[in-house]
């Protein structure tokens, strides 16, 4: 008598099942707009008001280039290394930061700089006196052409102690993110272990490599 369909045996079953794996695609990042499919460096609007990254595409994303009066602002892709940034100790224990890592950035509906430093649990904000900051922003003309939400100040002064040189960078806000998120990620114990200054170095390094010199700068 024949068969309808040939018999499946317990190994055909599971080697379907590892072909039908293999085939599967793994899971892509949508633009949370349109739920188009994105590539792995793609653009990021903010939601100021929840201090929330939303994944975009390109055409969704030109959409929010204008950064009044919208929900959302389109997160730019400069890069800016201070190689000439200036500031004292002084200046730095005014801005009341406990750790030699932190970033700032202007909140455009509170008119004030907010100061966050990372740590194992995330992002920690500091009160920051304006008159600290108006000083720095002073002797640092860069500083006033930061975007409101969208633009912050990176200060890595982690090796200054060993007489490591600070560095000082303008950045797109989801670059502080993803700062946040390796140390997160990476952190072990009390003092982080080395592998997570292993990889902040590698971030730091991989600014630079995608920087421009913002050079010469000089009293306004």
């Amino acid at each position: 008598m024949s068969l309808p369909f040939s018999p499946v045996t317990q190994k055909d079953s599971a080697f379907a099942a590892l072909r039908q794996f293999a085939r599967k695609r793994p899971a892509a990042e949508c633009c949370e707009l349109c739920s188009s499919e994105l590539p792995a460096e793609h653009q990021h609007l903010i939601d100021p008001a929840a201090r929330k990254l939303i994944c975009a595409c390109d055409p969704c994303a030109i959409l929010f280039s204008n950064q009044s009066a919208t929900k959302y602002k389109r997160v730019p892709r400069r890069i800016r290394f201070l190689p000439q940034f200036q500031m004292t100790e002084a200046q730095w224990d005014g801005l009341m930061v406990p750790i030699e890592l932190a970033f700032f950035f202007k909140s455009g509906s509170l008119g004030k700089v907010a100061a966050f430093y990372p740590g194992p649990a995330g992002a920690t904000e500091s009160l920051l006196s304006l008159e600290a900051w108006a000083d720095i922003e002073q002797e640092n003309p860069s500083l006033r052409e930061m975007e409101p939400e969208v633009e912050a100040l990176i200060a890595n002064r982690v090796g200054a102690a060993r007489g490591v040189a600070a560095q000082y960078y303008i950045v797109p806000i989801d670059e502080c993110y993803r700062l946040v998120g390796l140390i997160r990620l990476n952190w072990h114990g009390l003092s982080g272990g080395t592998e997570v200054w292993r990889e902040v170095a590698k971030f730091f390094a991989s600014l630079k490599e995608r920087a421009e010199n913002v050079g010469g700068e000089s009293n306004a």
